[in-house]
C-alpha cells in the first residue's frame, strides 16, 4: 500500500556522522525523535528520546539484534511490551496493547487483529537502503492511519504510536545486521528459537553450480560436480562431505544470504536440509527458494514441502558431515 500524502509522516534518517544515531523527522526536516543504539557486545539495546526535551521515551532490548523476542519498554511510567515473532513460513511480529492485539506483516504493515472480523490496517511504512559514510543502512518512512485507529477505543494512543515507531526501528536494525553478513557463510545456531520464513517460488538466473566449481578450482580439494559421459545426466560425488554441505558450496556465491537457488544438481532432501539449516540461524528471519532454471520450478515446490516437513518434525536435521 502506498503512503497517504494527507497523513502525518515521519522519516527515519541515519546520522551521517554517528553510526549509532538515527533521527525521525517530518518531510520538512524537523526532528521529532532521536534513536540511539547502545553497543554492548552481542546484546541489543536502543533508546528513543524526545529531540527537543532530550527526555527518554522508550527503550528496546533483546539478547541479540536478530532475536525473535524484543522487549519494548515505555518510560514514565514504565510499560513493558513484548514484541514477538509469529508464524513459521511468514514474516510476522505481534504485540499486545491495552487489551488489543496488533500484528506486523512483512515488517512493513501493522494491523489491529479483531477475530473473527478481518484485521484493520493501522500503520504503513516504506523502506529503502541508503549508502551512508560508505556503508549501507536502512531508511524508512512511517505513517499511522488515524482514521482507522479512531474506530477503536484505545488507551494511551501516544504510547501506542511510540511502540509502532520502536518496532520499525528494531526491524531496521535487524535488516542492517542481516545485510552486513550476507556475504558470509551462514553458521547454523544450535539454540532453539521461534522460526520465521517465507518460501517464494520464482525462476532466477542464478549462478550455475558448475561455474561455482570452476571458480573453486582444484585448490578447494573437494569432489567436483560432473556430468556422466553417457546420457548427459548429472550426478554428484559426495566423498567425505554430505549432500547438505555440497548444496552449501553450490550456494556460496549468492549475494542474498536468505536466498536459496535450486539447480538440477543435488537431491531434494539435501536442499531441504540446507534450507532448514538457514532457518535455524537467529540472523535469518525468512528464506526465499528460487529456481535456477524454469525446468526446476517443480523441484522448488518439492524442496519447500520437504523443508516444511523438517520444520514440523523438529530436531530431525541432516548431518553435515
Amino acid at each position: 500500500m502506498s503512503l497517504d500524502q494527507n497523513l502525518f509522516t515521519l522519516q527515519v534518517k541515519p546520522s551521517q556522522t554517528e553510526s549509532t544515531i538515527v533521527d525521525l523527522t517530518d518531510p520538512a526536516g524537523n526532528v521529532f525523535y532521536r534513536k540511539q543504539r547502545v553497543i554492548s557486545g552481542a546484546v541489543y539495546a536502543m533508546r528513543v528520546y524526545d529531540f527537543v526535551s532530550q527526555s527518554l521515551l522508550v527503550t528496546a532490548t533483546a539478547p541479540s539484534v536478530t532475536s525473535k523476542v524484543k522487549i519494548i519498554e515505555l518510560q514514565n511510567p514504565s510499560v513493558p511490551v513484548e514484541l514477538k515473532a509469529l508464524g513459521t513460513f511468514s514474516v510476522k511480529w505481534g504485540f499486545q496493547w491495552k487489551g488489543h492485539e496488533f500484528e506486523w506483516k512483512r515488517e512493513e504493515e501493522c494491523y489491529i487483529i479483531r477475530k473473527p472480523d478481518p484485521p484493520v490496517l493501522v500503520v504503513i511504512t516504506s523502506r529503502k537502503e541508503i549508502v551512508n559514510s560508505g556503508r549501507a543502512q536502512q531508511s524508512a518512512t512511517i505513517q499511522v492511519l488515524d482514521y482507522n485507529l479512531n474506530r477503536f477505543d484505545i488507551e494511551d494512543r501516544k504510547g501506542l504510536e511510540l511502540v509502532f515507531l520502536t518496532s520499525l526501528l528494531a526491524f531496521l536494525d535487524s535488516a542492517d545486521a542481516r545485510n552486513s553478513t550476507k556475504e558470509e557463510e551462514v553458521i547454523p545456531s544450535s539454540r532453539s528459537s521461534p522460526l520465521q520464513s517465507v518460501a517464494q517460488v520464482s525462476p532466477s538466473s542464478g549462478t550455475d553450480p558448475k561455474d561455482v566449481q570452476r571458480e573453486r578450482g582444484s585448490n578447494s580439494g573437494s569432489k567436483q560436480i560432473h556430468e556422466n559421459d553417457g546420457g548427459g545426466t548429472r550426478s554428484t560425488r559426495r566423498g567425505a562431505e554430505s549432500g547438505v554441505s555440497m548444496i552449501a558450496r553450490m550456494q556460496a556465491l549468492r549475494t542474498v544470504v536468505h536466498e536459496t537457488t535450486v539447480f538440477e544438481e543435488g537431491e531434494i532432501d539435501d536442499y531441504a536440509g540446507f534450507c532448514w539449516r538457514l532457518l535455524k540461524d537467529e540472523a535469518i528471519s525468512f528464506i526465499t527458494v528460487r529456481s535456477g532454471h524454469s525446468s526446476q520450478v517443480q523441484k522448488v515446490l518439492e524442496v519447500v514441502e520437504a523443508t516444511k516437513r523438517l520444520r514440523y518434525q523438529r530436531g530431525i536435521f541432516f548431518d553435515s558431515g
